[in-house]
């Protein structure tokens, strides 16, 4: 969350004229509802056995894409390398927790109410994340450097 998937994602799917796909706006696409609906209606364990079912579709479905997981979809899907190589936009705490600082863009994302919640998060994935990356950016950099890093 806040690392700078969508962004690089969609501009990394230019460059390299693939598809872009964001595994919350296909999730939100499939369920008519936004994630924070999801999460209102029916917590995080409903959410979580979306993206079971995204993953599961993705890797059976799709090739050559740009895929923005969700921040838990490592956590919660477990080894996603059937899908493809696993980047990871390593970014340090106080990098997120600036980028995520408005209350609007946090009332999009239920697991960043709160700056201690995020915290949580955070520490909680940041093993799990390294663990699983085929390769990790420094994703504290501009875009650019972010981009030309990956390649």
């Amino acid at each position: 969350m806040g690392s700078g998937k969508s962004s690089v994602g969609r501009i990394l799917a230019q460059k390299t004229a693939r598809y872009f796909l964001d595994a919350d706006a296909l999730i939100e696409s499939a369920t008519n509802m936004k994630i924070a609906d999801i999460f209102a209606n029916g917590g995080e364990a409903l959410f979580r056995a979306y993206e079971r079912d995204l993953a599961a579709w993705l890797a059976r479905s799709v090739s050559s894409a740009v895929i923005s997981t969700g921040g838990g979809m490592i956590v919660s899907c477990g080894n996603l390398r059937a899908i493809g190589e696993i980047i990871y936009l390593k970014c340090d705490f106080e990098t997120i927790a600036k980028r995520l600082k408005g209350e609007a863009e946090r009332e999009k994302r239920p697991l960043a109410a709160s700056i201690e919640t995020l915290r949580d998060r955070f520490l909680q994935r940041e093993a799990v994340y390294e663990s699983n990356a085929d390769r990790v950016i420094d994703a504290n950099q501009s875009l650019g450097t972010v981009l030309e890093a990956i390649g």
